[in-house]
């Protein structure tokens, strides 16, 4: 039904080819290319990702396209599993969704199946990992995510992130407990608050926004958002216009500057949208 390339482990330095869809004149369509790199310093890579896309317009229609981005934790290649585990059991539940189901609740549904998948995988064993997946339909992109990996909004040569870090100093950031300047020194701010396959049940964050003809949308893991401005990564996805070319960009400078996590990127530029409206759950095109 779907073309799928799975979040495959990536060499250092390969990429999945950028893949173009255009159905129609109307329709949602979208460009994109996706690199993992094990970084300077690690021996593995525990970053995972993937994607699904659909083949006809009425697949895009029913279903939309799915990104998804994890970064496993855990060592001994426990986050390896965990990583791989969580985005293979959010790609196979989109692809067997029923057709026009809410993104909103199909991706939370998802996210929360994928935790039982890693704990149950872990057993007990201390593995975990963090998750952002982005599925958009007509001209909407709805994004869940639990832990610290990212996904940004650039547009006008703005990057906007669209997600909050589970960490404890994020956390207490929002408290008023620590101030933005404390939170980015913090000792606690790559500690997780909330990841998948360390509860029982876990608190899937959840939004929904607006596409537009020129957005791009950046998932990533830490290992990249740690080392770059959202300045950084605003200037590198703006100046280039290939997909493939920005996300190799992307992790050769995230390497450049730091380089001692793995880097994971989708880059995934909308060239076009379909305007919808909703009456009783169901879309009518907009004129």
């Amino acid at each position: 039904m779907f073309e799928v390339f799975r979040g495959q482990r990536l060499a250092r330095g390969e990429t999945i080819p950028a893949a173009h869809r255009n159905f129609d004149d109307s329709m949602l369509e979208i460009d994109f290319a996706e690199l993992s790199d094990v970084g300077r310093l690690r021996e593995g890579n525990e970053d995972y990702l993937g994607h699904v896309a659909p083949d006809t317009s009425e697949q895009a229609r029913s279903h939309g396209w799915l990104f998804v981005v994890a970064d496993g934790v855990g060592g001994h290649e426990k986050g390896e599993v965990a990583s791989r585990t969580a985005v293979e059991t959010v790609l196979e539940g989109f692809r067997k969704a029923p057709r026009g189901e809410p993104l909103s609740s199909l991706l939370q549904n998802l996210v929360r199946k994928a935790n039982t998948r890693v704990l149950e995988a872990g057993m007990n064993s201390g593995m975990a990992t963090t998750l952002v997946a982005c599925a958009l339909r007509y001209d909407r992109a709805v994004i869940a995510h639990v832990g610290d990996s990212r996904c940004y909004l650039i547009r006008q040569k703005a990057a906007t992130v669209l997600t909050r870090d589970h960490t404890i100093a994020s956390e207490h950031a929002r408290l008023g407990l620590l101030s933005s300047e404390d939170m980015a020194e913090a000792e606690t701010r790559h500690i997780l608050s909330r990841s998948l396959g360390t509860e029982l049940s876990v608190n899937v964050e959840v939004n929904d926004h607006q596409v537009l003809p020129g957005d791009i949308l950046l998932l990533c893991s830490d290992g990249l958002h740690g080392a770059l401005t959202p300045d950084d990564i605003a200037r590198v996805v703006s100046e280039t216009e290939d997909v493939e070319l920005a996300a190799r960009k992307l992790v050769a400078l995230a390497n450049e500057k730091d380089g001692s996590d793995n880097v994971t990127a989708q880059v995934v530029r909308v060239q076009n949208v379909e305007r919808v409206g909703m009456y009783r759950g169901r879309p009518y095109k907009l004129r």
